[in-house]
Formats: structure tokens, sequence, C-alpha cells
């Protein structure tokens, strides 16, 4: 029963959330504060075991969660990465996943909610990983301002992005792919990872990864479930590049 009610209150929330970002009932920030309350500082572990206990027994949170992140964690060591871009920071638990598996690189992750951003960059302090997580706020879809400030002030040019990581607005996959890929910022054997591929769903983007398949990318489409549950079914994307 509790967690139907979990699932109920962030139905609930959805409207806020495709608004601005957060569901709207506060649970994003008390996420930090209880990273904050119960992880010992400079504990990337103890984070993320925080920010899943959360999402378990206080209020569902809308991140790639702990079975889906088992996926990007193997991901991300395949690529061994020394520059990761993500999209969609929320509360910044995969960029934290991402950051324990690749611990020399640097990750930049492109949030459009500046409150979000803000609950993100306390858990990454917290966990001591905010000298090599950088979040931006914005969004690739803004005429290139995000995408100039990522090359401008953060070093992003051609062929150094290693890793993407893709889970925000369903509806932008295939576009900010684009965006990303008409800048040149991938190289070839760059591994994009995308989440939510089956719910809630990112169809065009789906058939464009099987459109391409062999000739601009080989992907593996891992069956898995949603965050933090054991019924719905869901759909991670694993792409490598293979160039233009």
């Amino acid at each position: 029963m509790n967690a139907i009610r979990r699932w109920a209150r962030l139905a609930l929330g959805m409207p806020s959330f495709v608004r601005t970002g957060q569901i709207g009932d506060g649970r994003e920030a008390a996420c930090a504060a209880y990273v904050e309350a119960n992880a010992p500082r400079g504990d990337i572990d103890a984070a993320l075991s925080a920010i899943d206990t959360f999402a378990y027994r206080k209020a569902m949170l809308v991140n790639i969660g702990d079975e889906k992140g088992a996926l990007l964690d193997a991901a991300v060591r395949r690529a061994d990465p020394a520059l990761v871009l993500e999209l969609g920071t929320y509360c910044g638990y995969s960029a934290l996943r991402i950051a324990r598996a690749a611990p020399s690189a640097r990750v930049l992750s492109v949030e459009f909610s500046a409150a979000n951003a803000d609950v993100a960059r306390r858990i990454w302090a917290h966990a001591g990983v905010g000298d090599r997580v950088t979040c931006v706020v914005g969004t690739l879809g803004d005429g290139g301002r995000t995408l100039d400030t990522l090359a401008r002030e953060h070093g992003v040019t051609t062929g150094s992005v290693d890793l993407l990581f893709i889970d925000h607005d369903k509806k932008a996959y295939l576009s900010d792919l684009r965006s990303v890929e008409q800048r040149g910022w991938l190289h070839r054997g760059s591994i994009v990872v995308a989440d939510n591929v089956r719910v809630p769903g990112a169809p065009d983007y789906r058939r464009h990864m099987r459109e391409q398949q062999g000739t601009r990318w080989n992907t593996v489409e891992h069956k898995t479930h949603v965050e933090y549950q054991s019924l719905l079914p869901d759909l991670v994307l694993e792409s490598e590049y293979l160039g233009s």
C-alpha cells in the first residue's frame, strides 16, 4: 500500500514536473537533506544508497534508479570516459553513478531547472565530487545558447564526448542527439545511453537507432524495469557510435 501511495503522489505531481522539473511537493530538496543527514560526507556509495532509500521509503524520484543504474555503470566502464555529457540532471543521482564508475572523468550535466541544479550540487558537494561534476542550467533546444556555453565555457570540442547519457524530455531525445552529432562532439566508439525508452517512451529515438543499426550506430536494447519497482517494463538503449 505504501508503494501505491508513493506512485499516486508521483502521478499527481507530473503536471508540475513537466512545467518545472520538480514534482511540486518539495521531495527533491528533501532528498538532498536526507543525503546530508544520512550519508557520511565524501562517501559516494553512501550518498547513492541514501537516494535509493529515500525513493523506496519516502517519495518516488524520477532518476534512473538502482536496477537500471547498474546498466549505466557497466556502459560507463566500457566507455572509460574522460568527458561525459549528461542531458537531464534532476537530483544528480546518475551523475553520481557516472562519477563513481569513472573516477577520472569530468561530467557535464545539462538541466533546465535551476532548482534541480541546486539540489544536485548540494548532493555532489556532500558526496565529494563537486570538483569534477558540473551542472549547466539550460537546454540543448534553446537555439544554440547552451551548446555554445558547453563549447565556450566548458571545453566541449570536436570528438571530446566519450559518453552521452540521455534522461530528460523524452520528446527531445532524438533532436538533442542530432544536435550533439552536428557539433561533431562524438567520436567513433563514443557510447550513448538512453533511459526510459519504453516508459514514458521515446519511440522516434528508438526507431532512429533501429534504422541506423550497423551504419551509424550499433545499439543494444536492455530490457529492464521502470525505476524503483519491478512490474512496469522499460528499455535502456546503449548505442556505440560508428561514425558518419
